[in-house]
Order: C-alpha cells, then structure tokens, then sequence
C-alpha cells in the first residue's frame, strides 16, 4: 500500500481502471458505485495517455471517503480489481468549499517563492527533520440514505427484483456493479424499449430481500431513488 504518508482525506484516487470504458460511462458508473458511502462532489477522469486508467472521487465527508477506501479495495470493477489510495492533493472543490482554493497559476509562483524561501533558510541552518504523522478514521460504515419512494403494491416475495425510477443513461453494468455486492447475485435484465426499468435476479428471495433492503431508494443520480419491488411472476 502507498498510503502510508498520505494522510486521510476527502479525495480518493484510484488506479488499474480498464481504459477500454469510455470516459462518461466510467465516471457514471464510479459515481453509481461510491455514492452509496456518501456524497460524491466531484469524479474527475481524463483520457490523456499519462491518466489513463486513472479517475478521483471526491466525498463531502472524510468519513464517506474512509468508508469507500476501505471497503471498495480490489473490488472488481470492469473486471479489473480496483487499486484506491488517497489523493495527495486536496481536490479543488475540497478547496473552494474551505475557502483555500488557489488559483494553479498562483499557487505555482507561491510555491517557487516557498521554495526559495526554503532553501535560503538551509543555508543558514541546519534542517530539522519534520514528518508530519498520518491521522486515522475507523468511522463505522456510511449508512445507504434511502429516499421517500412510492412503489406499487407489493407482489409476493421471490428470488427477482423489479427496479422502477432509474435514469435513461442507466446501463446494465452499472446496476451489475450495485447489486453484485450482495451474495447470490445471478443477472441484470433491461428492456432496450422500455428505458427506467430493469430486473434483477437473485438465486433465492431471501437474498433478494437483502439487496432490496439495502439498495432501496438508493439514487444513481441525485434525482431519480430506485423504486424496488419483486417482480411479479
């Protein structure tokens, strides 16, 4: 693990990404899977040749963001394990928030004035060593924030979910990345005619239940929370 003189924030950068994903539907299906630790600000990634297979979540809360670092590790994702670290830098938006957001163009020159600064004490003195020590969070694990939502009448309790309200831009992976976290997960169905709904089967219903209780109300985007029910058979 790199982490060890990272200390814990907001920002987590994560590697070994499969580069064949186009980038919109990668930082969708990024936002899909961690929005469940917490509120997501921002998922930057960049299809430039050295950032490649690269992408940053930033969290509102240092604790979403501990919750995902841990939990989330070499999950597979597009059948590549996923590699999460800290970010070393404070994410610009953290920034904005806080109220220390520098300009790049700005902080550049503050940093060379630092420097010099820096170096012209060194040759004064001796430098004294300094290492500043990495904070821990055992936060305990960020709860599913389930919304308000209107389902039908139930039908009887089986091994196949049925999921409503789900944005068009909704892709059959994204959904396989949510509920595959649950044990007994078989397949995602989506009709191509009819956008906003899928099923999702489980090999038996008390395993559906499961992921039902979990993933209720959970939004993969901020306007649109799941409507689960079972399918009717």
């Amino acid at each position: 693990m790199l982490t060890a003189d990272i200390p814990p924030n907001q920002t987590i950068y994560i590697k070994n990404l499969n580069e064949k994903i186009k980038k919109e539907e990668l930082k969708r299906s990024l936002y899909c899977l961690f929005s469940q630790y917490g509120r997501i600000l921002d998922v930057v990634a960049l299809k430039t040749p050295k950032l490649r297979g690269q992408a940053w979540v930033v969290f509102d809360e240092l604790t979403a963001a501990s919750n995902a670092f841990r939990q989330m590790q070499n999950f597979p994702f597009y059948d590549k394990p996923m590699r999460i670290q800290y970010a070393k830098t404070k994410s610009d938006c953290i920034a904005k928030n806080d109220g220390s957001f520098v300009p790049r163009e700005k902080k550049k020159k503050q940093e060379e004035k630092a420097e010099r600064k820096r170096r012209a004490e060194e040759a004064q003195q001796s430098a004294m060593p300094n290492g500043p020590g990495s904070q821990n969070n055992g936060g305990p694990k960020a709860p599913f924030h389930h919304g308000n939502v209107n389902v039908q009448e139930q039908a009887a309790p089986n091994n196949i979910l049925f999921i409503q309200n789900l944005p068009h831009e909704t892709t059959s992976m994204m959904l396989q990345l949510l509920f595959e976290q649950y044990p007994g997960f078989r397949e995602v169905r989506m009709i191509e005619a009819k956008p906003g709904i899928a099923f999702v089967e489980y090999e038996d219903e008390e395993q559906s239940s499961t992921a039902m209780q979990n993933l209720q109300g959970f939004k993969i985007a901020p306007q649109y929370p799941m409507a689960i029910t079972f399918a009717k058979k």
